[in-house]
Parts: C-alpha cells; structure tokens; sequence
C-alpha cells in the first residue's frame, strides 16, 4: 500500500467536493475547489492511498477498491506565514495516521517556500485534531468564539521558527512517526509529489 500525497489538479476536483461532504458537511463547492487550484498563492494538496492486493486492515464499505481521494488539505502563502486553512480524512481512514501525513506534508510544503510560521483554526470540540496539532508543535494563540456556523469556538494555533534547524528535525522525527504509524496497517511508502511552487501573488 502506498500514500501519496500532491497537489490536486482541476479533474480531482469532484472526488474533492464528495470527500469535502462527507468530511466537513459541504464547506467548499466545486467553484470554490476550482479557485483554490488557480490561486497563486494557495496550494490545495490531495492524499491518495494506492492498495496492493488485498488487506483485511482496511475498512471494507462495501467497495471494491479504496477512494480515489481520501484526505485533503489546503495552504495558504500570507507574506511569510503558512496558513492551513483546511486539513480532513475521509472518516473511514482516520485514526490511521493519514492526517499526521498530511499535515506534516503541508509544514514540508511550508518549509520549502520560506514560511518563517504556521498557523491554523480548529473547532475547540474536535479534540483528536487538537491532540494532533499539539503533538506537531502548535500552541494555542488564541480563540474566536463562535466561529463556526453551529456557534462552537475555534482555537487559533501557531507554530514559529519553521526555518530552524531545531524545526528541521522535528519535522523529520514526524515523518518518521508517521511512517511507522502508517507501516502498522500495511503502508510500504509516503511519496510527497510538489511540482515547481507556485509564485506568491
């Protein structure tokens, strides 16, 4: 089994919006999928997850064969902050270690186009996902009460210093937790795939 994770062209995008359905309830629509491809200083990211032969680890929902997306993530470039805007599994795979890989591929992505820091908004009530980016090096910066269209708070998480050596190899020591989580049900690879960066608008 593989996990690949790259940016997502415009004939990705309908697997984006059912996958966005079924993770956020509907939060972007097609047009706005499509906006975040032609934006030039954002990167939409798409994880893929390719079977070989057969493995009994793997949830069976009735299908033959896994989707054809199962994770995608969204950054925005703002001077030199990374802003992950949007970070989500399929709900079938979580758990699993693929949103520890997609999220340490976005700080890879931010560290290669010079971000200095990183910062994102989570739903106070998600705790697996706050677990997750505290375990990656995110501190609370604040709150924005009610944030979200169902009136939950979101907390405002940064990271600084993504330049440092001593970020560089945090980063590192993520990868390696991620592919040892990931070889658990069955992962051989992670294979990150960036064209050229696109220039900051």
């Amino acid at each position: 089994m593989l996990v690949e994770v790259s940016p997502l062209q415009a004939p990705d995008l309908a697997d984006a919006v059912a996958l966005d359905l079924q993770i956020f309830g509907g939060w972007w629509s097609l047009q706005g999928y499509q906006q975040e491809v032609d934006r030039l200083s954002s990167t939409l990211v798409g994880l893929k997850v390719h079977q070989e032969g057969s493995n009994p680890t793997i949830p069976d929902d009735g299908t033959a064969s896994l989707p054809s997306l199962v994770g995608i993530g969204c950054l925005w470039r703002v001077e030199d902050e990374a802003h992950i805007t949007m970070l989500g599994i399929h709900p079938q795979y979580q758990g699993r270690g693929l949103g520890q890989a997609l999220l340490t591929s976005l700080l890879t992505l931010a560290r290669m186009e010079q971000a200095n820091r990183a910062t994102l908004e989570v739903n106070v009530a998600n705790s697996a996902a706050v677990k997750l980016y505290q375990k990656l090096g995110f501190k609370t910066a604040g709150r924005r009460p009610h944030y979200y269209d169902n009136g939950e708070d979101a907390l405002i998480l940064w990271q600084g210093s993504l330049q440092t050596l001593q970020f560089q190899q945090s980063l590192e020591e993520w990868q390696r937790d991620t592919e040892h989580r990931l070889a658990q049900w069955g992962c051989t690879s992670l294979n990150l795939i960036w064209g050229e960066p696109k220039a900051s608008s």
